[in-house]
């Protein structure tokens, strides 16, 4: 646990409008969240609930319509999109449920690719992901490539892709959504051990069982926060 934690995900007055023909879709619609540091968030919501566009926003792939977004103390609502790039590669990790891995590259050169928008020397790098690969159970996989891998593997290169780069918050959506349940909940028990060591999840679900393993649910419903509960994790 972090003593003092600091917020590091302040977002006031969000509103997401996305324009349809002429027709106009309000996503979000006046949202207001803080996360702090160490913090593990789950985002739950029937589908049109806003809780994508939320991801989206967070994880700055996507800018508010109005609103202000600090992260990390940084007002990023209305950056462009080279600069949200750049906060992206050195601020943020992503988990995908379809992975998201690049089929050319081997294992350690996946785990690599956020640094490839940096300009740093990989070779810099070399022991950090070794290290990273280790600490998801495959040091002994190094050169394989995402065919030559299963599912729990390819989203365990995925986890430790999104170390990288020491990211403020990792931002995992659905994250087990294409995994058996076994190897589901040997992915979760890794992004719980992340958070014990102080990392930040937010974490988009529609799983109950899921949601209930962080310390906040946060509840979307018709582009707004419907309800924000803390809890005890058993």
């Amino acid at each position: 646990m972090i003593s003092n934690p600091k917020t590091i995900i302040d977002i006031r007055n969000i509103v997401k409008i996305f324009q349809v023909g002429e027709i106009e879709v309000r996503a979000l619609r006046g949202v207001d969240v803080a996360i702090k540091e160490g913090s593990y968030v789950a985002i739950m919501g029937p589908s049109g609930s806003g809780k994508s566009t939320m991801l989206n926003i967070l994880g700055c792939l996507d800018r508010p319509t109005s609103g202000e977004y600090y992260l990390g103390g940084e007002d990023v609502a209305t950056m462009d999109d080279d600069t949200l790039s750049v906060i992206r590669g050195k601020r943020l990790g992503f988990i995908f449920q379809s992975y998201n891995l690049i089929a050319q590259l081997t294992v350690i050169e996946n785990i690599q690719v956020p640094l490839l928008y940096q300009g740093v020397n990989l070779k810099d790098y070399e022991d950090k992901c070794v290290e990273l690969a280790e600490l998801v159970g495959l040091k002994d996989r190094l050169d394989h490539r995402p065919t030559q891998l299963s599912g729990g593997q390819q989203q365990r290169v995925a986890i430790a892709r999104s170390l990288i780069n020491d990211p403020l918050m990792i931002l995992a959506d659905e994250p087990t959504g294409n995994l058996d349940s076994k190897t589901g909940k040997e992915v979760l028990e890794l992004i719980d051990e992340l958070n014990s060591q102080g990392k930040t999840i937010v974490m988009v679900t529609h799983d109950d069982d899921i949601a209930y393993r962080a310390d906040r649910v946060i509840r979307m419903k018709d582009g707004r926060v419907d309800k924000d509960e803390y809890r005890q994790r058993a």
